[in-house]
């Protein structure tokens, strides 16, 4: 496959499109919006366990600053350039503006293949880096707050977060400076399988709006629908579990070695845990190899998910895939030229700029856990659970009649952090989701019916530009 744009250009591509959309809009303010504030490039020496040197490279991106703090990932891969960061720090500004979070986007990479180097040469890598954006003022809680990416987690946070500290010792709000942390350290409940969750709330929803079903002639919801999902990352995998345990069939799951096909269904946490022990998903018992994994994503199904990395459906395979619907849990998994030949086969995309924003929601949850210091819930568990049961007592004695107790069980209890987590993140999926088909109604005229992606990305411009109008940023 010969890559016909990269990242950022795919990115700024779809941007253009849409920001033709409404003639009113000033280009100069549009210019600013699209292009980049900050972009840090640095590069420090890591001595290796060995004792040899190696020079480290680490980039840091903040694309928008019309609010603030700036918020994005850390990538810790191999093929990491500054392209790519610059492209996935708009693409978080305009997630955020999408899901009404109040963040402008930003997006590091260090350039390394996580695998090569031993847990302690990680942690070095991550506290020099750290260590780099205090330097230049590219982390804090009201600045920019960094979070997992591909090739990070927990534990990368926590190096990141106790570095932090250690030259912001007197400041009370200093874990706010991550997100995506141990929930020892100021993490919150729900936040490692965020995304995932997100990319299941907001497939479902769609699944549920007359307009999609009117559309691909499907019928209602997730259930039943034969789903094939590509990468059993953590975004991945959590993306098939919670699709599986709303009644989707996940008929392929497709990772790097190759992929397993059963037309019944699989089970994704015992795929999950056989590729753990063996280091491959291939040779499941009762599933189909299939040891080209490009060659997977083109097998007939309802929903194709490509949870890994980008660009993987592009102009050379478009027209081979056989989904009705692509749900972009990954960043960029297809180029603009697949966009354009899978719209005129009426296949519906649903875009990462909105589909996998769930990352960043919980995040928020998390940065306002850590700026009030209160876990979420702690204040109104017992008082819900109190008026609760005087509730259930009430009807009780008005109808004669006793609730059995696994009923009063669940309606007595008050919320746990993960519940109002959970219960936030599917609210702000729904309403995304409900913005993007309000807007396809209003302007149907001018784009295909189904180019969900050019509505999220004019959906965006339009909250940011509405920011500079009201600050009076303009020229």
């Amino acid at each position: 496959m010969t890559k016909e744009y990269n990242f950022c250009n795919n990115v700024n591509m779809s941007f253009e499109k849409a920001s033709k959309l409404n003639p009113d809009w000033k280009q100069d303010i549009i210019r600013q919006i699209k292009e980049c504030n900050n972009a840090l490039k640095i590069n420090f020496p890591l001595k290796r366990d060995n004792g040899t040197i190696e020079v480290i490279e680490g980039y840091r991106v903040q694309h928008s600053h019309h609010k603030l703090p700036c918020k994005g990932g850390i990538r810790l891969d191999i093929n990491v350039n500054q392209d790519e960061v610059m492209a996935l720090a708009s693409l978080m500004t305009y997630k955020c503006a999408l899901l009404n979070v109040p963040f402008g986007g930003a997006k590091g990479g260090i350039k390394i293949n996580p695998s090569n180097y031993s847990e302690y040469e990680r942690e070095k890598i991550m506290r020099r880096y750290t260590y780099e954006l205090i330097k230049k003022n590219f982390i804090g809680p009201g600045t920019d707050v960094p979070a997992p990416d591909y090739g990070s987690g927990e534990k990368e946070m926590a190096w990141i977060v106790d570095t932090y500290e250690s030259f912001n010792h007197s400041d009370p709000n200093a874990r706010a400076s991550v997100t995506g942390k141990p929930i020892e350290l100021g993490g919150v409940r729900g936040r490692k399988e965020a995304t995932g969750l997100g990319v299941y709330y907001g497939i479902k929803y769609m699944l549920e709006q007359e307009y999609i079903i009117d559309q691909l002639k499907i019928t209602e919801g997730i259930r039943n629908k034969k789903i094939i999902v590509q990468g059993l990352g953590n975004v991945g995998f959590h993306t098939a579990k919670y699709c599986s345990d709303g009644g989707g069939i996940i008929v392929a799951l497709i990772e790097k070695e190759g992929a397993i096909v059963n037309e019944l269904g699989l089970d994704v946490e015992e795929v999950f845990d056989f590729r753990k022990r063996t280091g491959s998903l291939l040779n499941f018992p009762g599933a189909k190899n299939i040891t080209d994994s490009a060659l997977a994503l083109e097998l007939p199904c309802d929903i194709l998910i490509p949870a890994a990395l980008e660009n993987v459906i592009h102009k050379d395979n478009a027209d081979r895939i056989q989904a009705k619907i692509i749900a972009e849990a990954a960043n960029g998994p297809l180029t603009i030229d697949a966009d354009a030949i899978l719209l005129k086969k009426g296949v519906l995309i649903i875009p990462d700029i909105y589909l996998n924003a769930g990352g960043v929601v919980v995040s928020y949850f998390e940065w306002l856990k850590n700026l009030s210091h209160v876990r979420h819930g702690r204040l109104e568990k017992k008082y819900t659970e109190y008026h609760n049961t005087l509730m259930i007592d009430s009807i009780e004695t008005v109808v004669k009649e006793k609730f059995s107790d696994v009923n009063k069980e669940l309606l007595l209890s008050g919320p746990d952090e993960v519940d109002l987590v959970y219960s936030g993140l599917e609210s702000s999926m729904n309403a995304g989701a409900q913005e993007l088909l309000d807007t396809v109604t209003k302007i149907a005229k001018k784009i295909h019916p189904l180019d969900f992606r050019t509505i999220a990305f004019y959906n965006g411009i339009q909250k940011i530009y509405k920011s500079y109008e009201l600050l009076g940023l303009f020229p």
